[in-house]
């Protein structure tokens, strides 16, 4: 068997939580791979609302079995809140929720330093979610992490050592915080996460495919955050892309099936960084009141854009996506013209391949398309789209050359059409 995976094209905030609790019926393990609580996948279901943060969105659908790979961060306190939560709704998932050992744990500390480097970088911050995310990721380059297999060896000696250099770095940049807080609540996550399995992911992982079970390995964030391939410097701190799989599963290449590829029927991000669709209009503002554009984790209002092919091209070569998957179709039921991006102007000069980097003298070349002013959200099937959509699917399959394999037309499970 193959691990197939399950990404984001855009700058996040795609959808990808619903659509992994779609696809789990016909996966025995999905696994997270990469990112931290900064991710929130939202799944709404029998009149109910969920936001995952570190938990693989296939932990509704039956006895699955759903791995916290070894490339995400983990905050123990907010994984303690979110299981809590989904336990209140009725959802036991200790016998069915494993965590690799070699997942890296976000100290209470990294989130003070998370909001130290942001302040300190001014009018240039990232505008990061303020969950120790990057500082996480660093002390693990850096080779100075703390993982969740030391909660079972010296664990307070290595606590102890990594939390005094995270005070000598706050001290340099005159931080002033309390710690004892937020340090009980960490300790409060430690005895939680301990109710867990902790295990060697790669070799579970492989054994499975060994034992031909079939795995879907759910990304966070999205391609254009990419810490390699995304509009750096304002990205995340993990690989978000297909080649992430790899590293955060312990999984190889060969072993990599279907590259499922989800973005939004037009586009949106979060924080700082280059936008180059951004509508900053009434248009923009619509986008955003009709989709509930705001983010799951920090409720903060997403910026709000036109569908950027020239983006989207990149992503799914870098990727190898072999299936497309457009959420947030409804979004656009109302519009009578819709736009989409096919090329940048760079100082007079048209491309069509994304450049190295955004700059304020880029402008997006757009072609118009009639909108379908159609509501789509009670349909079931795609006999039931209107010409105008359907028109809008062939331009955007033939411009991107991959086939659109599942459409959304509402936020519910139900609301999903397999083409």
């Amino acid at each position: 068997m193959k691990v197939d995976v399950l990404l984001g094209l855009q700058w996040g905030d795609e959808g990808k939580g619903k659509v992994v609790d779609v696809l789990t019926p016909r996966y025995d393990v999905v696994s997270r791979f990469q990112g931290g609580p900064n991710a929130g996948h939202t799944l709404e279901f029998a009149g109910q609302k969920y936001v995952l943060r570190s938990i693989p969105s296939g932990i509704f659908q039956g006895n699955k079995i759903n791995i916290i790979g070894n490339g995400v961060v983990l905050d123990p306190a907010l994984f303690k809140a979110e299981v809590e939560a989904l336990e209140a709704s009725g959802h036991d998932l200790t016998k069915r929720l494993y965590i690799s050992k070699k997942a890296h744990l976000i100290l209470p500390t990294h989130r003070l330093l998370d909001a130290a480097y942001e302040k300190a970088k001014g009018d240039s911050k990232i505008g990061t979610t303020g969950k120790g995310i990057g500082p996480t990721y660093t002390d693990k380059i850096s080779r100075n992490g703390v993982r969740v297999g030391d909660i079972l060896c010296d664990f307070e000696k290595k606590y102890t050592i990594a939390i005094n250099k995270h005070k000598a770095i706050l001290a340099q940049y005159n931080f002033e915080y309390d710690l004892k807080k937020i340090e009980d609540e960490w300790f409060e996550g430690i005895e939680k996460l301990k109710q867990f399995t902790f295990i060697d992911s790669e070799h579970e992982i492989n054994n499975k495919l060994k034992e031909n079970k079939s795995v879907l390995a759910e990304g966070a964030q999205g391609t254009m955050l990419d810490i390699d391939f995304g509009s750096y410097p304002f990205v995340t701190s993990s690989n978000t892309i297909c080649a992430g799989a790899c590293t955060g599963l312990g999984i190889a290449p060969r072993n990599i099936g279907e590259v499922f590829g989800i973005f939004k029927a037009y586009c949106t991000r979060v924080g700082s960084g280059p936008f180059p669709t951004e509508l900053l209009d009434e248009t923009g503002d619509s986008l955003r009141k009709l989709g509930f554009e705001f983010g799951s984790v920090t409720g903060r209002p997403r910026r709000c854009g036109w569908i950027d092919l020239v983006a989207l091209k990149y992503a799914i070569m870098i990727n190898g996506v072999s299936k497309l998957i457009m959420m947030k179709s409804d979004v656009l039921d109302s519009f009578k013209t819709i736009k989409a991006c096919v090329a940048y102007k760079i100082n007079g000069e048209t491309v069509t391949e994304f450049p190295y980097e955004i700059t304020d003298n880029l402008e997006p070349v757009y072609k118009e398309l009639a909108g379908w002013e159609t509501d789509m959200t009670k349909m079931q099937n795609e006999k039931e789209f209107p010409v105008q959509f359907n028109d809008y699917i062939a331009f955007l399959e033939k411009e991107l050359q991959v086939p659109i394999y599942i459409v959304s037309v509402g936020p519910d499970r139900a609301q999903t059409i397999v083409r």
